[in-house]
C-alpha cells in the first residue's frame, strides 16, 4: 500500500499538492492548540483556563476545515485511483488508501505542530503532546476514510454517491441528553452522589459535548423547515430553486456550517459571561480566538462551496445554455446561503447564551442580560454575513464549473 501510495504522489496534480499541504498545516495548527490549551487549563488561574479555552476553540473550526479539504480531495484523487480498479483492486482498498493518505498528512502536521508547542514551552508540561499527537494522527484517518465514502471509483470512472440523509430523531435525543447532563450537573453544586465535585465537572462538560453536537446535527430539522417554508412563500424562480436545493440536502449544510454554528455559539456564551464577570484581558484574547475561528471557519465554508459546485455543474449548466444568466445563479448561491445560515446561527446564539444564564441565574441583572442578547445578535448576524460573503466570493468557482462543463 505505502508503495502505490508513494507512487500516486508523483502523478499528483498542483491542487491536489495545495490541499495537502493545507490538511497538514491544518493538523499542525490543531495540536499546536490542543497542546497550549492542556497545559493552561492545568495552571488552575481562571484567567489562564479560560484563554485555554479560546485557543481549544480555534481547534474545532481547522478540525473542520481540514475534513472539508478531505471530502474535497476526494473526487480528484478517486480519478487517480480509478485506474487501480482495472489491476483489481477493490473499493475497500481505494478507501483505505484514502485513509492511509489521511492519515500520513494529519501525522507529520501533528509532529510538526507538536515540535512547535516543545520548542515554544519548553518549561511547560509535556506529557500532553504524544496523546494529542495520536489523536490527530487517528482523526485524519478517519477523515480520510469517511471522506471516500461518497465517491465511488470504478474501471469506467469516478461517481459521487453521496445518500443524501436527512433530519433524524436521534439528533434531537443528543440535544435532550446535553441539556438533562448540563442541568443535572449545575443543581448538585459540587454534591454529585457519590461523586462529588469531579462528578458534577464531568457531568456538565459530558452534557456541554452532548449539547454542541446536538445542535450541530439538530440544524438539520430547522434548515429543511426554514427552506421548506422559503420555496412556499417564494416570489423568484431564484428563490425557489434555492429553497428546493437547500431543502433536498439539509444535512449538508448543517455539516458545512457547523463551524460557524460552534464560533457563533461560544461567541454568545462568551458575551454572556463577560457581562458577568465584566471584561478581561483572558476575555480579549477569547475574542481574537473568535475572530481566526470565524475566518477559519469561513474558509471551511468556501471548500464545501466548491464541493457543491462539482455537484450541481451540469444543472448549472444545463441552466446556463438555456438562457439563464450567470449572475442569477450566483444569486442562488447567496440565497442558499442565507436560507442555511439564518436559522443555524439563531439557534446557536440563543443556545450559548442560555448555557451561562441557566448556570448563573442568581447573579443575572436586567442590564448584563442586555448586553448578553446584544451580544448574542451581534454574534448571530455576523455568522449569516461570513455566510453570504462566501457565497460572494464562490462566484468564480461558478464560473470556473460552468466553463468548464461547457468543454465537456
Amino acid at each position: 500500500m505505502i508503495t502505490v501510495l508513494r507512487m500516486l504522489h508523483r502523478g499528483r496534480l498542483r491542487a491536489e499538492r495545495v490541499r495537502g499541504r493545507l490538511v497538514a498545516a491544518g493538523a499542525a495548527m490543531a495540536t499546536f492548540l490542543v497542546c497550549t490549551a492542556v497545559s493552561l487549563a492545568d495552571c488552575g488561574d481562571e484567567g489562564a483556563s479560560l484563554t485555554g479555552l479560546g485557543l481549544a476553540l480555534l481547534a474545532v473550526p481547522v478540525a473542520g476545515l481540514v475534513h472539508q479539504a478531505n471530502r474535497l480531495a476526494s473526487a480528484t484523487r478517486e480519478r487517480r485511483l480509478a485506474a487501480l480498479r482495472l489491476a483489481g483492486a477493490t473499493p475497500g482498498d481505494v478507501r483505505r488508501l484514502g485513509a492511509m493518505e489521511g492519515g500520513l498528512l494529519a501525522l507529520g502536521g501533528s509532529l510538526a505542530g507538536g515540535a512547535l508547542y516543545v520548542v515554544t514551552h519548553l518549561a511547560g508540561p509535556l506529557p500532553q503532546v504524544p496523546v494529542v499527537v495520536a489523536l490527530v494522527t487517528l482523526g485524519g484517518v478517519l477523515s480520510g476514510a469517511r471522506a471516500g465514502r461518497h465517491v465511488v471509483s470504478s474501471p469506467l470512472g469516478v461517481a459521487r454517491r453521496e445518500r443524501v440523509r436527512g433530519p433524524r430523531v436521534r439528533d434531537l435525543l443528543l440535544v435532550a441528553a446535553g441539556c438533562g447532563l448540563w442541568v443535572l450537573g449545575g443543581t448538585k453544586k459540587g454534591d454529585f452522589w457519590f461523586f462529588g465535585a469531579y462528578g458534577t465537572a464531568v457531568a456538565m462538560a459530558d452534557g456541554l459535548v452532548l449539547l454542541l453536537f446536538g445542535v450541530t446535527l439538530a440544524a438539520t430539522w430547522l434548515i429543511r423547515a426554514y427552506a421548506r417554508r422559503a420555496g412556499r412563500r417564494a416570489r423568484s424562480a431564484e428563490q425557489l430553486l434555492a429553497a428546493r436545493l437547500v431543502e433536498a440536502d439539509p444535512r449538508s449544510w448543517a455539516r458545512a456550517l457547523s463551524v460557524v454554528s460552534l464560533t457563533v455559539f461560544f461567541g454568545a456564551g462568551a458575551g454572556a459571561q463577560q457581562a458577568v464577570a465584566g471584561y478581561s484581558q483572558a476575555h480579549a484574547l477569547v475574542d481574537v480566538a473568535l475572530l481566526v475561528a470565524l475566518v477559519t471557519s469561513a474558509v471551511a465554508l468556501v471548500v464545501h462551496q466548491a464541493e457543491e459546485l462539482i455537484d450541481l455543474r451540469r444543472p448549472f449548466a444545463a441552466l446556463a445554455a438555456s438562457g439563464v444568466p450567470e449572475r442569477a445563479l450566483g444569486g442562488v448561491l447567496v440565497r442558499q446561503a442565507v436560507m442555511a445560515a439564518s436559522p443555524v446561527c439563531a439557534v446557536a446564539a440563543v443556545s450559548g447564551v442560555a448555557v451561562v444564564v441557566l448556570t448563573v441565574m442568581d447573579v443575572y441583572d436586567v442590564q448584563s442580560l442586555g448586553w448578553a442578547v446584544a451580544r448574542a445578535v451581534a454574534m448571530a448576524g455576523i455568522g449569516v454575513l461570513a455566510a453570504v460573503l462566501v457565497a460572494l466570493a464562490a462566484r468564480p468557482l461558478l464560473r470556473g464549473a460552468l466553463r468548464f462543463e461547457a468543454r465537456t
